[in-house]
């Protein structure tokens, strides 16, 4: 049998991000005072022409054509039946799969990436700066500041700059200056490490970084990039979900599950907030974003007011958090090491439209192999975590002899990950858990924090 993978004609690429706050009912973002954050304050952080897409409601909004010109490298992406997997597993699930390995840098990351650069640069902006875990965000946006000629410092976890050197290497490449995190080039750096000198660093404290970095800048020409978690950037990883249905229609086919891996959330988002919008008018669906079990952020930690980095500079924002002060185990899925979850995604998960699902380091890496066995590419150690959930459903359909379709995000490939593959392979790999008593303490800092209504959309 010819495996073929469905290929959406170049003219069929989306032309409009979906915006799911068009939808859903939302607790705001607060201010050190407590009161709704006005956009203006976040000026200094954002372009405001993103911020105005930030608090937008207007349910659909439109690609720019210079956005589309550089996504339409590799965009569409290909929506494949991972028949092979089926067959190992046995199952009568059909499992597909939307690869987004396959863009410049490897990854979703791009496709808000390259309009997070586009709209910096119409604005007047000059130079950027972000955060990255796994080094898959920060590649991103310097490939994508290559585009429109801008200047990209980006400062990256310190466990994933010393696992994953070549992705400095790469963001290198495309111009771009990586600093491991913490550094001593900023304050909130410079008290991460004065806390802990051998601290492994966390996604809140390159936050933290990022943000000084940017509105420190004498220039006022600097301006930050998150790569998940905000609501514009859940808007254009949208072009995933929007593509997937429209292929799945061309097979005549529509998922019962929807699967991605989840740290900070964009990668599940961009995939399954067109689908939420179809179970908000009845479709019968099941959509489990799945995070590790080493950093349970929608899972076990509570639904609450907290920052988004550890420094606190960013406003109070609803989502399940672990607390901003939490520095999660050094696991090998750097790009899941965050402390909270994205406020649109936790205002799902809150609502019972999405279930939360989590697996272990050793489960990940155990799909991650079978995957790269049967489907042939190695899969980046965040994807792992969507496998290892599809290969438990698939295992469940089996069970119950369900012929289930089953629809996932291939969010990246591994093949700049492959020292914690060589570590798995010679069985060095562990397992991380939580105590309760970790547990209690990290979620200490926002006890005093306001706590967000309980609100519901449907």
């Amino acid at each position: 049998m010819k495996r073929k993978s469905v290929i959406l004609p170049a003219d069929e690429i989306p032309r409009q991000w979906y915006n799911i706050l068009a939808d859903i009912k939302m607790n705001p973002p607060l201010g050190p005072d407590g009161k709704p954050v006005s956009p203006d304050a976040l000026a200094p952080v954002f372009p405001m022409n993103l911020i105005e897409q930030e608090v937008s409601s207007q349910r659909w909004i439109d690609i720019p054509e210079p956005v589309l010109d550089v996504l339409s490298i590799w965009r569409p992406a290909p929506l494949t039946r991972a028949d092979r997997l089926e067959k190992a597993l046995g199952t009568p699930a059909r499992i597909y799969f939307k690869y987004e390995g396959c863009s410049p840098p490897g990854s979703h990351k791009p496709n808000t990436a390259v309009p997070q650069a586009y709209y910096n640069k119409v604005f007047g902006i000059k130079k950027m700066t972000t955060e990255t875990g796994a080094g898959q965000w920060g590649s991103a946006l310097s490939f994508a500041c290559a585009q429109f000629g801008l200047t990209c410092k980006v400062y990256m976890v310190r466990i994933s700059f010393d696992q994953k050197p070549y992705r400095k290497a790469m963001m290198e490449a495309w111009g771009g200056k990586c600093i491991a995190s913490p550094s001593t080039e900023t304050k909130a750096g410079q008290d991460a490490l004065a806390r802990d000198p051998n601290t492994p660093g966390s996604l809140g404290i390159a936050i933290s970084e990022a943000i000084e970095a940017a509105v420190t800048d004498p220039s006022g020409k600097t301006r930050y990039s998150l790569g998940s978690v905000l609501n514009h950037v859940m808007l254009h990883q949208t072009i995933i979900g929007l593509e997937a249905k429209k292929q799945m229609a061309m097979i005549n086919e529509y998922p019962d599950i929807i699967i991605g891996c989840a740290g900070g959330g964009s990668n599940f988002a961009g995939l399954a907030f067109p689908f939420v919008q179809d179970k908000m008018h009845g479709k019968k669906i099941e959509i489990y974003p799945v995070e590790p079990k080493a950093c349970p952020s929608m899972t076990k930690a509570p639904f609450v007011y907290d920052h988004g980095d550890t420094a606190r500079y960013t406003p109070l924002l609803p989502m399940h958090s672990l607390g901003h002060a939490f520095v999660p185990p050094p696991f090998h899925a750097g790009g899941l090491r965050y402390h909270g979850m994205a406020p649109t995604v936790s205002q799902l998960a809150n609502e019972g439209l999405i279930t939360p699902k989590s697996v272990s380091q050793t489960e990940a890496f155990e799909a991650g192999v079978l995957w790269a066995r049967t489907e042939g590419v190695i899969p980046a150690p965040e994807t792992s975590n969507a496998l290892a959930q599809v290969v438990a459903e698939a295992k469940l359909a089996k069970q119950e002899g369900k012929e289930k379709v089953i629809l996932f995000n291939f969010s990246g490939h591994g093949l700049l990950d492959l020292a914690g593959y060589e570590k798995f392979l010679a069985g060095q790999i562990k397992d991380f858990s939580l105590s309760e008593e970790e547990m209690k303490k990290s979620m200490a800092v926002f006890k005093d924090f306001p706590k967000p209504q309980n609100i519901k959309s449907i």
